[in-house]
């Protein structure tokens, strides 16, 4: 089925060399990382985590939302998202294909990734972390790939992957849980130290994916002949609306216990975010157009006028994207680190070698994703000649 890949138009392998100029660009600076060290990103010994991580955080969520379309298809019977799934789970595949990137550009070395493999510390969430990622790419390759021939054989699938399929819906769970406690269980760290940590991890996540997945299929509408039908993409947007909702109750009930308790060590991370600290206003900006974009998206999401207009519901669900992933693709990790355990605010920018680095990883998914989707389109074309 591969072939199917390098079959396309003039648009198709324009994209793919576009695609592909950001994936050599992002190489050239990982490759003067490689030789400099992490001394040419943002990074430093108070702020050790910064955009890779981010990304990485906000990717699993992406990753882990697959589950939302595939319970209910193969749970629940819900036939609606049969054209769905295998969207999904190519764009589970992707996801965790970056999320695995990002981690191998923060370590610095690569060769200090083969010291989790090698000498494996069943204590350390780290490892954990490594298990439950490869783990769920492993099943969702498994899984995408027997679906995907055994529809273009016009076979049912065999019976024993149905058991692998509903391991893989706690199994994606899983996956961001572990990336929350890895947060969590820093006791030096009080903005992550919350035990809604992992539930806010999974709200977002059943947001954002979703949200994204909803884009995807009103695009390859438009550029392909392939359309997941109307009924399907507002079923999945009356998921996103729930989703989203909970996400902003959570967000309030951290403010709340923070600034009720008015406890220092909570308010002052609020404040690096929203107003600025000790001068530092980085990222005050980008929080406050994140509020407004999560606040804009319910507006459209809640009412179902807009919710079924396709053109607002596009709106919306980009307003869920980008608001989502400045909460946790820039905010929550950043902000972790400020102030730090001795009360000292250190401003971190990441540099053009690390956001070059990070476009390039991004480009890489997209390149996947698209080839991906290229070989479904292709078997389900072949399907219904």
């Amino acid at each position: 089925m591969l072939e199917k890949a390098l079959v396309g138009g003039r648009g198709y392998w324009r994209w793919i060399l576009a695609l592909g100029v950001v994936i050599a660009l992002g190489l050239v600076s990982y490759l003067r990382q490689f030789a400099f060290g992490l001394g040419i990103t943002g990074l430093s010994r108070d702020v050790t985590w910064g955009l890779y991580i981010a990304q990485f955080t906000f990717l699993v969520g992406v990753a882990a939302s697959a589950v939302m379309v595939v319970l209910p298809y193969y749970l629940h019977n819900f036939k609606m998202f049969g054209k769905l799934t295998i969207l999904g789970e190519f764009l589970a595949i992707s996801a965790v294909t970056m999320c695995m990137l990002f981690i191998f550009v923060d370590m610095g070395q690569p060769t200090r990734v083969l010291n989790v493999m090698l000498y494996p510390t069943p204590h350390s969430l780290m490892f954990w972390d490594m298990v439950s990622l490869s783990g769920y790419l492993v099943l969702n390759v498994v899984i995408s790939h027997v679906t995907l021939a055994a529809e273009r054989n016009s076979v049912p699938p065999p019976s024993w992957i149905r058991p692998v399929i509903i391991l893989s819906i706690p199994w994606a769970v899983s996956i961001h849980t572990v990336t929350a406690f890895l947060y969590s269980g820093l006791a030096a760290r009080p903005f992550w130290m919350t035990a809604i940590l992992a539930p806010r991890f999974l709200a977002s996540a059943f947001s954002a994916g979703p949200a994204l997945l909803i884009l995807f299929c009103l695009v390859l509408r438009r550029v392909t002949r392939f359309d997941a039908g109307r009924e399907p993409i507002q079923r999945l947007a009356i998921i996103v609306t729930y989703a989203m909702l909970i996400n902003v109750f959570f967000v309030l009930m951290e403010l709340f216990t923070a600034l009720y308790s008015n406890i220092p060590e909570d308010v002052e991370h609020f404040k690096f975010l929203f107003v600025g600290l000790e001068g530092n206003t980085t990222l005050v900006p980008w929080m406050w157009a994140s509020a407004v974009l999560s606040v804009a998206a319910l507006v459209l999401l809640v009412n179902p006028k807009t919710r079924h207009d396709e053109r607002t519901l596009a709106a919306a669900c980009v307003a869920v994207f980008l608001g989502l992933w400045i909460e946790k693709g820039l905010g929550l990790i950043i902000a972790g680190f400020e102030p730090s355990p001795l009360g000292a605010v250190t401003a971190y920018t990441p540099t053009v070698p690390e956001i070059s680095i990070t476009l390039g990883i991004y480009a890489f998914g997209l390149l996947l994703i698209t080839l991906l989707y290229k070989i479904a389109l292709s078997v389900r074309g072949e399907t219904a000649a």
